[in-house]
């Protein structure tokens, strides 16, 4: 059954991959893959599963109960819970993007970028998305990043290439974040590492894997971008300045509270998020309350129907299948694998977190961090848990379903896995290889 579910999930991988070839939508293959992952761990021997102990466990206060009651109501309850969460989390922030959209929020920033210049507009782009990332989170950010885009560049190949160097943007500045992405903050929650040290040993590694490739791109794009001509069609009533302001305020303010929200109340983002969602429904239906064009085209209640659901649905398909190896035991054998590495230290454990951060562009890089918690027991601050941060935080830049920011971004403006493959795919390990060697001689020179 090991191998059988390796096989499945390489061909569902494939066959994601190759979407626009095969036409058939990646949503579809990676909820069947999903299901038929857990499938297979169902109808498996449990004595052949890595869990085997903890079912043992569960069997000795519920003697009545079967392998299939404990799996369905433990493993597959909790991850199913633990990417409820994120899809939440995707759903409210992109419902809240929607809105500031639909209000025009967004041209009171695009208004004041006046360059055309290809080079120069790449860089303010991504160096906006670099600092915003690491006080939201890479995903945030990139849904809001594409969506100015889209209101700055008309030609698709010029905005994908944007949008591709915004997810590598996003997760770089994510990385040196103790709020910034997920895997830092598993981190930080942990007491593996502390938040100012975080930043002040990640910061340039991870500043460097991002202007990395945008030196190289300098040197390859020319030319001016073309902008798009003016939507009427989206906004049918005019909406008065004061009430885009409004709404861009309280829209934005929403989002920028969720890591606050957390680090005060200590409760999952996404309950901070759906918070923010339910002020804002309140405050649209409220200024639209007499206006009914309006209602009917600019509040919450809409913007659901806008929202691209298929791209919820394939986080919900890739993320469970993921879930379904970890629980069989692909990922423990994976780091048990890596372990077994004969190096000295501390080469043998950059190496490590060097291939970890390769390994989460295919796989998700939590449980790849939480399987290294599990692993080892280095004190905090320690160098593993500073590269670890890099690596596994920037790391899934170089596929672009690696990450999080790259599955919104791939949802939101349908970017072909291939394409990304071969233009923003190599510059991303570059640049993630360049990060690496700063932050190995960073502490070679300070420690």
């Amino acid at each position: 059954m090991f191998l059988l579910m390796t096989i499945l999930f390489v061909l569902g991988y494939i066959c994601i991959a190759l979407e626009h070839v095969i036409h058939i939508n990646k949503s579809g293959t990676a909820l069947a893959l999903g299901a038929t992952m857990w499938v297979c761990v169902a109808l498996s021997i449990p004595s052949e599963m890595f869990v085997f102990t903890e079912f043992e466990n569960y069997l000795a206060s519920h003697p009545d109960s079967t392998f299939i009651s404990w799996l369905t109501h433990h493993p597959l309850l909790n991850h199913l819970g633990e990417t409820a969460e994120i899809l939440f989390f995707l759903m409210g922030a992109m419902t809240i993007v929607e809105l500031i959209d639909s209000h025009r929020g967004f041209s009171i920033i695009t208004d004041r970028i006046q360059t055309t210049k290809k080079r120069t507009l790449l860089w303010i782009i991504c160096i906006l998305s670099f600092f915003m990332s690491a006080a939201l989170d890479n995903m945030t950010t990139t849904i809001v990043m594409v969506t100015l885009i889209r209101k700055l560049i008309a030609d698709r190949g010029d905005k994908w290439l944007f949008v591709g160097m915004v997810i590598v943007a996003a997760n770089a500045g994510g990385a040196w974040s103790p709020i910034g992405d997920v895997t830092t903050i598993m981190l930080w929650v942990a007491g593996k590492v502390s938040s100012l040290n975080i930043i002040k040993m990640t910061f340039l590694a991870s500043l460097v894997s991002l202007i990395v490739p945008l030196v190289i791109l300098s040197f390859m794009l020319k030319g001016n971008i073309q902008r798009p001509g003016i939507q009427d069609k989206i906004y049918r009533s005019p909406i008065p300045e004061w009430q885009s302001r409004l709404v861009l305020f309280v829209g934005v303010g929403a989002l920028l509270f969720v890591p606050v929200f957390k680090t005060i109340t200590h409760l999952p983002p996404y309950l901070g998020m759906l918070g923010g969602l339910g002020i804002l429904w309140v405050l649209t239906d409220f200024m639209h309350k007499k206006n009914e064009e309006r209602r009917n085209y600019n509040t919450v209640a809409a913007m659901l129907q806008k929202i691209d659901t298929s791209s919820i649905l394939f986080f919900l398909g890739i993320l469970m299948a993921v879930a379904g190896l970890q629980t069989y035991g692909h990922l423990n054998m994976l780091s048990m694998s890596l372990e077994s590495i004969n190096l000295p230290e501390p080469d043998k454990y950059y190496l490590i977190t060097i291939v970890i951060g390769v390994l989460s562009a295919i796989v998700d890089n939590v449980p790849l961090v939480a399987g290294a918690m599990g692993m080892y027991n280095f004190p905090v601050d320690h160098y593993f848990w500073e590269f670890l941060a890099y690596t596994a935080g920037t790391g899934g830049s170089i596929l672009i379903i690696g990450s999080a920011a790259g599955v919104a971004a791939m949802g939101m403006e349908r970017i072909d896995f291939i394409w990304y493959v071969k233009r923003i795919s190599w510059l991303a390990f570059v640049g993630y290889i360049a990060g690496c060697g700063v932050f190995i001689l960073q502490k070679m020179i300070f420690c």
